[in-house]
């Protein structure tokens, strides 16, 4: 018996399991969960100009997603999930929601923005600004502006004389974005909003003004609602089935293979773990249909384990013996199971770019679930397996699921 190699398998799997034990409920603590597992609602919506004839460009569908963003938070909603799609979609998912009429009503209400004196009046909307016309400049001391220009420039000839040296505030919606005092009547149609901005701050009010310069109509063209209870059934049902097959599949790796099949749950149980940890650094939110990737993804690594076992078995009923066969095996059953990996995450590649929604997190998981299932379950399976045979304890044909008699002569 080879010991050290025996104390080196022992001491991977102390490792592995404590460091499972350890870390998995914090894990499993810290994943969000999905609409479908959580409840709430999901909306698409299809954006276009209020004005007709106007482009949906692409930086006024993202800053309009910003919107609606802060519109959620304004609205005290936990970790709104909002996305563009396409050239003119915009895709919201908002968990925990009891009042769901009242937020689709204040949700996609076109963002309003207006210039206000210091009593309150609306002086100026958004529209009454050249698309795209806001833009950051540097003043000779080197400190960002936002330069504007103005459709009308006797309206904004007026609004200045009339405001000369009082602040004309800017706000989006009930938001005060800034309260730039007036210096003097401009009759050119252009200003500059000077300040203590820092860049970013000064483009992001830049945007916003292009945003209200071209302000996009919401419509809904799909919506879907989830209870919470029936969001907490799908959960306890699919993980309950996804335990119970998940304890069928080790029973039976241990029945056939039985020191592989060891092997085997040590990887699989690495495998689940190593999953949990991805997603807790991805920050990833947790579907019904990135459950079925999890589990789809615990197959092809039973797989990846029966295909390289059954060979070993192959080479062992052939005469051969067990070192040689575990190299044999493990040579012979690596392209194989490479192959159908490769083809499994070039399909979700394909799905992940053309799909959306629950298809891209479907097919992420999968890649995702792919890509560590060749790690531990060819890799890390070869390396335990590999240590086990060459300490020489499990020399006997049983150990690995062939009988003497199977066995040829060579």
């Amino acid at each position: 018996m080879d010991v050290k190699r025996i104390i080196a398998f022992l001491a991977i799997v102390v490792i592995i399991f404590t460091s499972v034990a350890l870390t998995s409920p914090q894990l499993l603590g810290k994943i969000k969960l999905g609409l479908d597992l959580k409840g709430g609602f999901e909306i698409l919506y299809v954006a276009e100009p209020i004005e007709a004839g106007k482009p949906v460009t692409r930086d006024s569908l993202t800053q309009t997603a910003a919107s609606l963003e802060k519109r959620a938070d304004d609205l005290g909603i936990a970790e709104p999930e909002i996305t563009t799609e396409g050239s003119d979609r915009i895709r919201v998912k908002l968990a925990g929601v009891s009042n769901e009429e009242e937020v689709r009503k204040i949700m996609k209400e076109p963002a309003e923005l207006t210039f206000r004196g210091p009593d309150g009046t609306k002086e100026m909307l958004g529209s009454d600004f050249v698309e795209g016309a806001a833009k950051v400049e540097f003043d000779q001391t080197n400190r960002p502006n936002i330069a504007i220009q103005v459709k009308d420039k006797e309206k904004f000839r007026k609004v200045t004389e009339k405001l000369i040296g009082q602040p004309l505030a800017i706000y989006l919606n009930e938001t005060k974005l800034s309260d730039p005092v007036v210096q003097q009547v401009l009759g050119d149609g252009r200003a500059t909003i000077s300040g203590n901005y820092t860049y970013d701050e000064a483009k992001k009010l830049a945007d916003t003004i292009n945003l209200g310069a071209l302000p996009l109509k919401l419509t809904e063209k799909y919506t879907q609602s989830v209870g919470a209870t029936l969001g907490q059934q799908s959960l306890h049902q699919t993980v309950e089935a996804g335990i119970i097959g998940s304890i069928l599949i080790l029973i039976f790796m241990l029945t056939m293979y039985r020191i592989p099949g060891v092997v085997a749950a040590i990887t699989i149980i690495t495998y689940a773990w190593l999953l949990l940890f991805v997603f807790d650094l991805l920050n990833a939110t947790l579907t019904l249909p990135g459950i079925a990737a999890f589990i789809l993804g615990i197959g092809i690594a039973v797989d990846a384990n029966i295909i390289t076992y059954e060979r070993i078995k192959e080479e062992i009923r052939s005469g051969k013996s067990i070192l040689s066969s575990l190299r044999a095996g493990s040579k012979h059953s690596f392209r194989t199971i490479m192959d159908a990996n490769i083809t499994n995450i070039i399909a979700s590649v394909v799905l992940y770019y053309i799909g959306n929604g629950a298809i891209r997190g479907f097919a992420l998981i999968t890649i995702l679930s792919t890509v560590l299932s060749i790690i531990t379950n060819v890799f890390f399976s070869r390396l335990l397996i590999h240590l086990l045979i060459r300490g020489n304890v499990f020399k006997k044909p049983g150990y690995f699921g062939v009988k003497e008699s199977e066995i040829r002569g060579l």
